[in-house]
């Protein structure tokens, strides 16, 4: 099987990241769609100031990361059939890599309003805090130490991948 070329490149990049995009997607749909429903359940009112301005971080944070994640099937629709495809695959990159952000932000300050609701304040923060650690080093940490596992000069290259699905056997 011989080398890709460029355009193909950019095509299978865009492919990975829209996959990777419908999985953010849901994540965030879910969550936003749980925190748009909160102001109208019964326990509600009972929320103290601080609550209600984590409530309102925590939906900010979710819209925004709704937007930074859709965005790129608009900038797509733009940009459609213009031979721009690595300006769609970098746009895109910066836009999941935001939305992700934002959904950090939601995530931990989704733990922190229902933690702070239900528990003392000060063990809402840790784990709140520990949340935040614990996306944090699934999504930056273990991705950046490990980014030398698959080099395309190794062993591994995307050639021998393409062959082992092939032939699992060997």
């Amino acid at each position: 099987m011989g080398r890709e070329t460029d355009r193909e490149r950019w095509q299978r990049n865009f492919a990975d990241l829209l996959q990777e995009l419908r999985v953010a997607q849901t994540g965030v749909q879910i969550l936003f769609a749980f925190l748009l429903t909160l102001p109208f359940s019964s326990g509600f009112p009972d929320t103290t100031d601080f609550q209600r301005d984590i409530y309102v971080v925590a939906l900010l944070a979710a819209a925004a990361a709704a937007a930074m994640i859709i965005s790129p099937v608009a900038f797509h629709r733009v940009l459609f059939r213009q031979g721009r495809k690595p300006d769609l695959v970098r746009f895109a990159h910066r836009m999941a890599s935001g939305g992700l952000g934002f959904m950090l932000i939601a995530m931990v300050s989704s733990v922190l309003l229902v933690t702070d609701f239900i528990l003392p304040r000060p063990v809402a923060f840790v784990l709140s805090g520990v949340t935040g650690i614990w996306f944090l080093t699934f999504w930056v940490g273990l991705p950046f130490v490990n980014r030398s596992w698959m080099r395309d000069d190794d062993e591994w290259s995307e050639d021998a991948q393409v062959q082992l699905l092939r032939d699992p056997a060997r």
